[in-house]
């Protein structure tokens, strides 16, 4: 593609090896969630950085991505924003990935 790739990008990598890694992501995992819990968690961590961007937001949307969290409370671990956004694309790949192998599966 040509376009180097930028410290956002080897982050947003870097974070779904840690994934793999350490928290136990793995494609073996990833495939047992198919009701768009890896999705969701992507989205609990998008919509929690609105209230730090956004502060006219009519109520805490840090609340409703709590709340929204697909997992267990425990695994719930905000942090700055950056950070979270970073989390929430690391997760979304793991998403498309599993979509991906879905669907590889389906036409085989």
């Amino acid at each position: 593609m040509g376009r180097p790739v930028t410290d956002a990008m080897f982050d947003v990598l870097l974070e779904r090896e840690r994934q793999v890694a350490l928290e136990g992501m793995t494609e073996a995992h990833d495939d047992a969630h198919v009701q768009g819990e890896l999705a969701g968690a992507a989205a609990c961590y998008l919509l929690n950085t609105l209230d730090v961007a956004e502060p006219f937001v009519p109520c805490s949307a840090q609340v409703y991505a709590a709340e929204l969290w697909p997992w267990a409370r425990g695994w719930w671990k905000p942090k700055d924003r950056r950070r979270d956004l970073v989390r929430a694309a690391a997760l979304a790949i793991a998403e498309v990935e599993r979509l991906d192998r879905m669907e590889a599966g389906d036409a085989e």
